[in-house]
């Protein structure tokens, strides 16, 4: 016998008969063969046949799949010159259908399935997969009697069709029969960062709740912080009220636009009081400040929209007011610039182009603060237009190759690819058609994948027409043989079974079950310990542990090492003085205090950090800048103390210290939010004592703390500054005695600062549970006390 194969090989070389071997040679090779999940090539197959044909009267058995393919007579009439042809096919209404990659409609897929010929009317299932396989829907697609093609719509939630990575056609084990989806067939994926805490009390007041709601009917939407968001690709990324891109994400954004990113941002407290240049213009410098960036006696109303901007053509409600906004500068680019404007002239929506990408300016907030903009449909529609504007995330660079990643077998299967499979040129993967070399699957990385799918280049389908006169046709039919695997697997167990038991009787050992359990379970225990003990000697050994076991096993009050031994050596003093009283006085226990070198350690331990300004400091690094901006945002408290109340400095004093001036140097650094002093009913003057001044060393500076707003990190505010050297007060020698003087007010004045530094780590502890207090009055008068 001789095998030859119709499918071309994936190595590359033209398709060969094997050589006349015996049959017992033959019948492994046979079982071997797996369909290909490519076409077959009857042209090559005749071409092969004619370069080595077989013996003249041999019994000649063609398998066909019985589709045509336009040379299946010529293959035929080939085949019946050698010998006798036996030509094996399917019945015409068990032919193999095929599913055609979907067309987007509306919120779903249309998605067609064709058979090569026309029957009787059929009902056939089409399920709809994730990653890991699960089952997300299965929808009844029909032919009508004499339709070969047939369609059908799945209509899904988007975060149920983001999620699919497949759609099959059931019972069909056929790469036709499947189609794999990438980022082409989802929602454009839109990313949310918020300059406010990652927290939030009241959700509709929070920065992105409008966006978010607006966004969610046409687009996916991601939420995190920049870092986090960028890890995946993006079509577009929006910025609520963020003022400063800090460390490495402001490059990561540069590039990311410049490859075809779109990203928005909009105005709020902290981008008016603080706003780096990543801006399409200019801000002018008055109207920066929250409260007086712009306001009008009347509200403004939006003016229609220019034929250059991309929102041209939306119908503007008469109701949408804007109550506040940042000013732009002005400038000969700004009139091009604008997108959007006010009835008198002022820009509403800016924009600058960035090489492939867009930066967007909303010049008022993304919720209701503002203007009531969020609450109209104006809203939704304008998003809509600049996700409209993205490129998306699935075409990427076309002149990038993609290798592949995960390809298809014959029966659908996906797996890893083999080592002929060949790289594909981003550009033509969208027109390609699976091949030997490009078989189908997918192509690029993980987070950027392109899906190449086998039924994407197959034409019209059509079954196989009558053979010439004088071959015999015969059709597949079941074989009868019966699969007695699973009746002598069950066999072999149970005589196993029998085997054991027998075993055991003979050894005596079946009369003892309790003895042998209590063994078995003396062993389990046994071994479980060691293993126990195993492990926590292992993590009591393993190197670089000791910090991050210090910080999180017990509270402690840490500060940060500035560099200089005088100021490091009383920061440590304070924290061990306040530690001690905290400990006296209150049920805080905290262990020795640490100090933090923000440059290399972890700070997200600590509930309360205390940064001493010293001038020779050294600046920050981006990586540095990140890790305060990201602790401030998620819980964490940083005392900002400039120590120069003494030299008549204080931070938003008229004189600036040289403490004060470097802590002025970081904070226009990172996106800090609008500040105000203390104000009477703080929770920092009653959240353990009742106290309105907070004197250190010295006394009559300011203390700043975040201006309330209400939604975020319950309220409490991220950071607290002041000059009046807190640790200086605080600090004790080994024998428990003050080690700096405390003027003007000596004992008295220390031990206001205590009562500071006590209010202060009740306030990083609980928040603002003091806040409930007010209710205090009713409660006990409902009472009757």
């Amino acid at each position: 016998a001789m095998l030859l194969a119709t499918a071309p090989p994936q190595s590359g070389e033209p398709l060969l008969p094997s050589k006349l071997l015996p049959a017992g040679q033959v019948r492994p090779l046979a079982q071997a063969m797996q369909p290909k999940p490519w076409a077959s090539d009857r042209a090559a197959a005749a071409m092969a046949i004619e370069a080595a044909p077989p013996p003249a009267g041999a019994e000649i058995v063609w398998l066909s799949d019985s589709i045509d393919d336009g040379n299946d007579s010529a293959l035929a009439e080939r085949l019946a010159k050698l010998g006798s042809l036996h030509v094996v096919r399917d019945d015409a209404s068990k032919l193999a259908r095929v599913l055609r990659p979907p067309q987007l409609s509306g919120e779903g897929f249309s998605v067609e399935v064709a058979r090569p010929a026309a029957g009787e009317a059929q009902t056939l299932w089409l399920r709809a997969s994730a990653e890991r396989g699960q089952v997300m829907a299965r929808q009844p697609v029909t032919f009508k009697a004499e339709d070969t093609k047939a369609t059908a719509t799945l209509n899904l939630p988007s975060e149920v069709r983001n999620r699919l990575t497949r759609l099959d056609i059931e019972g069909e084990q056929s790469a036709g029969a499947t189609v794999l989806l990438d980022e082409r067939w989802r929602r454009r994926p839109v990313g949310l960062a918020s300059g406010g805490s990652l927290e939030s009390e009241q959700p509709l007041l929070s920065d992105t709740y409008y966006v978010q709601r607006a966004l969610n009917p046409f687009a996916e939407v991601r939420e995190g912080s920049i870092t986090e968001l960028m890890a995946r690709p993006l079509a577009v990324i929006v910025l609520a009220d963020i003022g400063q891109v800090v460390g490495p994400e402001r490059k990561a954004l540069d590039d990311w636009m410049a490859k075809g990113g779109v990203l928005v941002r909009f105005a709020g407290p902290r981008l008016a009081a603080s706003v780096d240049d990543l801006v399409p213009v200019k801000l002018r410098e008055g109207g920066r400040v929250l409260g007086g960036a712009m306001s009008w006696e009347q509200p403004a109303r939006l003016a229609p929209f220019a034929d250059n901007s991309p929102f041209h053509g939306l119908a503007i409600p008469s109701d949408v007011l804007v109550n506040r906004q940042v000013l732009a500068e002005p400038s000969l680019e700004l009139g091009e610039r604008t997108w959007a404007r006010l009835v008198d002239g002022t820009p509403l929506v800016t924009a600058e182009k960035r090489d492939q990408g867009w930066l967007v300016l909303f010049h008022t907030s993304a919720n209701t603060q503002w203007s009531n903009l969020a609450l109209s449909g104006l809203f939704v529609d304008m998003l809509r237009r600049i996700v409209d504007l993205s490129q998306g995330v699935g075409a990427g660079d076309g002149s990038a190759t993609l290798s592949p990643l995960a390809l298809l077998d014959g029966f659908a299967h996906l797996g890893s690819p083999g080592p002929a499979a060949m790289p594909i040129a981003a550009a033509d993967i969208a027109a390609a058609k699976a091949d030997p070399r490009h078989p189908p699957g997918f192509y690029g990385i993980e987070e950027a994948r392109r899906a190449l799918n086998l039924s994407a280049g197959l034409g019209d389908l059509k079954p196989i027409g009558a053979m010439p006169s004088g071959i015999d046709e015969q059709t597949y039919a079941e074989g009868r043989e019966v699969d007695l695997m699973p009746w002598l697997l069950a066999a072999a167990i149970l005589l196993g079974v029998i085997d054991l038991l027998i075993a055991l009787w003979l050894r005596g050992l079946l009369g003892l079950p309790r003895r042998a359990g209590r063994y078995a379970g003396m062993l389990l225990i046994g071994g479980a310990l060691m293993l126990v003990a195993g492990g926590k000697a292992e993590a009591q050994t393993r190197p670089g542990d000791d910090f991050a076991l210090a910080g999180s096993l017990d509270f402690r009050l840490v500060y940060i090492v500035t560099g200089n031994a005088d100021v490091d050596a009383m920061s440590r003093a304070g924290m061990a003085g306040l530690t001690d009283v905290l400990a006296r006085r209150t049920s805080v226990e905290g262990a020795e205090p640490m100090g933090v070198d923000i440059e290399k350690d972890p700070i997200l331990f600590f509930p309360l950090v205390y940064w001493p300004m010293a001038p020779e400091q050294p600046e920050l690094s981006p990586a540095a800048l990140a890790k305060i901006d990201s602790y401030m945002k998620t819980g964490g408290i940083i005392l900002f103390d400039t120590r120069d109340q003494d030299v008549g400095g204080g931070f938003g004093e008229g004189r600036l210290g040289p403490g004060t001036a470097k802590l002025r140097r970081i904070l226009s650094r990172l996106d800090v939010p609008p500040l105000t002093t203390v104000p009477e009913d703080h929770i920092l003057t009653k959240a353990f004592y009742l106290t309105q001044d907070f004197p250190g060393r010295w006394s009559g500076g300011q203390v700043w703390v975040e201006r309330y707003s209400g939604n975020s990190n319950d309220g409490v505010s991220p950071l607290v500054i002041g000059s009046n050297d807190w640790a200086s007060a605080w600090a004790i020698d080994s024998n428990g005695r003050p080690l700096a003087a405390v003027v003007p007010g000596g004992a008295f004045q220390r031990e206001r600062a205590y009562r500071f530094g006590i209010n202060l780590v009740m306030y990083a502890l609980t928040g603002n549970y003091k806040a409930d207090q007010v209710h205090v009055p009713a409660l006990l008068e409902r009472l009757g006390q």
